[in-house]
């Protein structure tokens, strides 16, 4: 499971990043048929703060980490992300006992 949070304190901000980041899980699903995102969006300013400064534009967090905020990005670029993510995970599951 990748954890996806999507923040921004306006709901019309989070609504084309949540879009994007749907579009590329449907674009995974082939080479990645068991891929599953916890995707939640996040409009508490305290959490926000947690992850970025930046108020005025929606961010992104994949797997705890900050991977935008100040634009948002192509479909391609959330794959990629996404793909980076799944790595991380199978690395870290795959060597949880060395």
């Amino acid at each position: 499971m990748i954890h996806v949070k999507i923040l921004g304190n306006k709901s019309h901000l989070r609504y084309p990043v949540r879009r994007l980041v749907e579009s590329a899980r449907a674009s995974l699903r082939t080479e990645y048929p068991d891929l599953q995102l916890d995707i939640q969006e996040v409009s508490d300013m305290e959490e926000i703060l947690r992850y970025t400064p930046v108020m005025m534009a929606p961010g992104l967090v994949i797997g705890e980490r900050l991977v935008y905020d100040l634009w948002i990005p192509k479909k391609e670029q959330v794959v990629e992300w996404l793909k980076e993510a799944i790595r991380e995970q199978s690395f870290r599951s795959g060597h949880s006992g060395s």
